[in-house]
């Protein structure tokens, strides 16, 4: 450590931190706090990848051999379709990439600090050398820095030291160099770890503290020991292994129909020269293979589910990881927090008792055992009450605050030891059931304490215990709050209501097979009466923090079949609620905020993290952020998780539904001795149809709202296939009516002028077209009929843009001298609303099952 910082340390704290000038200089000479800075994929390499893809290249292929067959102006076309999918693709990437990284900068993790003399919050990478940072409980440390002042502030360097214990710290002005320990890292001893100082990638326990900053990102003892430095890469998710086999399935069907279809052709044609013979084969097979492959499946994933994350950030929640999008709609089991999740959080003291009658002296006690800057919503509440009747906190915490017991998930219960109206008070708070064991009090008293306790705790209230004792010196003061002996003071009803919404969105739960559970840390008869409240089912049920401690795991697993609250709990055991919920086989979602609740969010399938209350660390760990901390968020959520999912099928099926046609003309001609001059589709044409299928599933389909009733359908099974029985027999119906009409229109128009194939071809390639258009609007939804989604999509510009775009495609290469380079023919009115009827029909018949379908639904509900 150089003389000059050890000199800074011992000046006063500058208030108004470091100025913008000079931290622009600093961020030039230190770079950004990054412990491995991401590389990003160069532009020219985005586009190699894309043109690697399957359907590149045989696009490339197609367009040489229309060169080396002397018809430069196809092999121009084909070139010109290349560049156009290549743009298509880039931008689809360059908006993906564009929304994740906007995604990733809203759950970035921020800083207060000290900056121009105002208080202002950053992104941690943001952090330079000198900053004044302020961090509290649940914090991760994000450099290295000296503690300028701190309050009972416990730190867990396990990340550094591999220690579990937590270290308590002390501000600089308090230090001494005595105060040393030493530590081990990855078995070797290493430097001195002061107390006086804290690490990147600790977390903060307990208090709080203000500290500047000494280093950032690789000059950290973090960054040294090379944590997190190592890239760990990315597992695929289940609907990325699913679209992955079926484009390999695809794929691998697609070789064997080239090398068919190209034998079938060469044996077809025997009367021609040999290189013409060849390339007529390769072209007719290539043909095929374009058709077969769908690379659309890898886009569909990223696009709906990159959209499907901005869309839920949008509305307060915020997704960390990509692939929990996918899993939202499998949820069966949300174990929520009551406290500023199922209630408002905005506490209220509603009921003061004591035995003795002298509330003011409760009042006085309750506040004493208060933080002085406290961020807690129940304290804020009893020192709001202590102004309402006149203890003003000038006067509470005008002594000094000599030692303090500090709260534990385990214990229960904290503790002041203040200099107060000239006398030393122990002054503590808790839970009653563990205060009233430091209290000194007869059975009568405990009898009274208690039906006292469950009256206030039948009403909904968070009830708490007040207690208190004079010492005559510091040398009397207990070591801990357990070896006190104190006096009791009275009890603390607090009121904290349900929200407004709760009671509805618990009834949409219900309906849509979704169990809700309540974890509380509250007495149980509390949790049962907002329970009862709400609405929430088997609310007479419960199992405390104590009778689950004494459960084994298949006890536990049998009882959570049926109970719904939890109380008592502590962050540990929502871990083994989490497992019985999952060795059942549900789907979890859970709620949490604290520094302890990591383990149970990143064990759950979903984790959701408190964004305005929650710890970084929970935050980090977490599969979603809850910015508003509101359970109809969590509803919408799921809902949303639904819909994307549910658009992701329709838009599989689609593009299987659309291939079918595609495929099976590519087929079919060969083996009915059709060279590929006559050929209904050409390499052009395919790639003209991926034009449209394109924009068709990245956009229109991602764009479909929910289905009216996707709330009052159970949960998936997240082992279901995407591409499921049902789903795949509907698209290959589909397909093949579609096949029949267009493929049947054009080979009996072919029939009756062989020598010219050019409207015979304009005819199909229009049918599929039109079919296309109603396609998506009747696949749009699985029960309302194509009116009402019309109706519901009537607003959306930019699917009327999508549909528009198609029909003056389709009248471009009929009508435009485009027909010619595309070898079309332009149609007549009779010919043309023979296309348009056929389109239409080859679709539209659908609607007829989804009737008969919504009846027999409706036949069933009834019986």
């Amino acid at each position: 450590m150089t003389t000059t910082v050890v000199s800074m340390l011992n000046d006063e704290l500058p208030s108004g931190g470091l100025t913008v000038a000079e931290v622009k200089a600093l961020q030039l000479k230190y770079g950004r706090n990054e412990f491995s800075p991401k590389k990003k994929a160069g532009f020219v390499k985005k586009i190699l990848h894309v043109l690697c893809e399957p359907m590149f290249l045989l696009l490339f292929i197609a367009a040489t051999i229309y060169f080396v067959l002397g018809e430069p102006r196809d092999g121009l076309i084909m070139l010109l379709s290349v560049l156009c999918i290549l743009c298509i693709a880039i931008v689809q990437e360059w908006k993906t990439d564009k929304t994740l990284a906007a995604l990733k900068d809203l759950s970035a993790p921020h800083i207060k600090v000290v900056r121009d003399g105002k208080e202002v919050q950053i992104a941690s990478v943001d952090l330079v050398p000198g900053d004044i940072m302020m961090i509290y409980e649940g914090a991760k440390i994000p450099a290295d820095g000296f503690i300028i002042r701190c309050n009972d502030l416990c730190v867990d360097e396990s990340s550094l030291t591999g220690e579990a214990e937590g270290v308590w710290k002390v501000s600089t002005e308090n230090s001494v160099k005595s105060a040393l320990t030493t530590a081990t890292v990855g078995g070797v001893v290493g430097d001195y770890w002061r107390k006086d100082y804290c690490y990147a990638g600790t977390l903060v326990t307990q208090g709080s503290a203000i500290v500047r900053v000494d280093k950032i990102g690789q000059a950290t003892e973090y960054g040294k020991i090379g944590v997190n430095v190592a890239e760990v890469s990315e597992e695929r998710t289940p609907l990325q292994k699913q679209t992955g086999s079926l484009v390999m399935l695809c794929a691998g069907i697609a070789a064997v129909l080239f090398a068919l279809v190209s034998t079938v052709t060469w044996f077809n044609i025997p009367h021609v020269l040999f290189q013409d013979r060849l390339i007529e084969s390769i072209l007719s097979g290539i043909t095929i293979a374009m058709a077969m492959i769908p690379e659309e499946f890898p886009v569909i994933l990223t696009v709906f589910l990159s959209m499907g994350a901005w869309r839920l950030a949008k509305k307060k929640s915020l997704v960390r990881r990509l692939p929990s999008v996918e899993t939202l709609g499998a949820v069966s089991v949300l174990c929520v927090d009551k406290t500023g999740t199922i209630t408002l959080n905005q506490m209220t003291v509603q009921e003061t008792w004591t035995l003795d009658g002298n509330k003011e002296k409760l009042s006085e006690i309750m506040g004493l055992a208060c933080e002085t800057n406290t961020y807690d919503p129940m304290e804020k509440a009893m020192l709001a009450h202590c102004e309402k009747i006149g203890i003003h906190k000038s006067h509470l915490f005008s002594g000094k605050l000599v030692s303090e017991y500090a709260f534990t998930n385990e214990l229960k219960m904290m503790g002041h030891i203040w200099h107060h109206d000239g006398e030393l008070v122990i002054a503590a708070k808790g839970s009653p059931e563990h205060i009233l064991t430091i209290c000194q009090l007869t059975d009568d008293e405990c009898l009274s304490i208690e039906n006292k306790v469950q009256d206030l705790s039948k009403q909904g209230l968070r009830v708490i215990a007040v207690a208190s004792a004079q010492l005559n010196s510091q040398s009397d003061i207990p070591k801990n709050i357990t070896d006190c002996s104190l006096m009791f003071c009275g009890l603390i009803g607090l009121a904290d209501p349900p929200r407004e919404s709760v009671k509805n969105d618990i009834a949409i739960c219900n309906r849509a097979g979704i169990r809700v559970v309540m974890i509380t840390g509250d007495n149980g008869l509390t949790a049962v009466a907002i329970a009862k409240k709400i609405g929430m089912k088997n609310y007479a049920d419960i199992i405390t923090g104590d009778m689950l401690e004494k459960m084994s795991d298949a006890e536990l697993c049998e009882k959570v079949k049926y109970v719904n609250i939890f109380s008592r709990v502590i962050p540990e055991h929502k871990m083994r609620i989490v497992k019985a919920f999952k060795d059942n086989g549900e789907t979890v979602a859970m709620t949490g905020d604290g520094v302890n609740d990591a383990p149970a969010l990143k064990y759950a399938d979903i984790g959701i993290a408190m964004g305005k209350r929650g710890s970084e660390v929970s935050r980090e760990a977490a599969d979603l952020i809850l910015m508003d901390d509101n359970f109809s968020t969590i509803v919408d959520t799921v809902k949303d998780g639904r819909r994307i999912y549910d658009n992701i099928r329709k838009a599989v099926g689609y593009v299987f539904t659309i291939h079918i046609p595609i495929a099976l003309t590519a087929l079919l001609a060969p083996l009915l001795g059709i060279y590929t001059a006559s050929l209904m589709l050409l390499p052009m044409h395919i790639v003209m149809l991926e034009l449209i299928i394109d924009p068709t599933c990245s956009v229109v389909l991602e764009r479909q709202p929910a289905e009216l009733n996707i709330l009052e359908r159970k949960p998936r099974n997240p082992k279901e296939k995407l591409l499921d029985t049902k789903t795949l027999a509907k698209s290959i119906i589909q397909g093949l009516v579609i096949f029949a009409a267009s493929f049947g229109l054009y080979y009996f128009t072919f029939l009756q002028n062989p020598n010219d194939a050019s409207v015979a071809r304009s005819m199909g390639l229009a049918v599929i077209m039109v079919a296309n258009l109603f396609l998506v609007q009747v696949n749009s939804s699985n029960t309302d009929n194509i009116v009402t989604s019309i109706k519901r999509l009537a607003k959306d510009k930019v699917m009327w843009f999508v549909n528009i775009f198609t029909v003056l495609s389709l009248l471009a290469i009929l009508y435009t001298p485009l027909n010619g380079f595309l070898k079309l023919a332009p149609l007549s009115a009779e010919q043309f609303l023979m296309v348009l009827s056929l389109g239409a029909l080859s679709v539209l018949w659908y609607e007829i099952v989804k009737l008969i379908q919504k009846k027999f639904r409706q036949q069933k509900s009834v019986a």
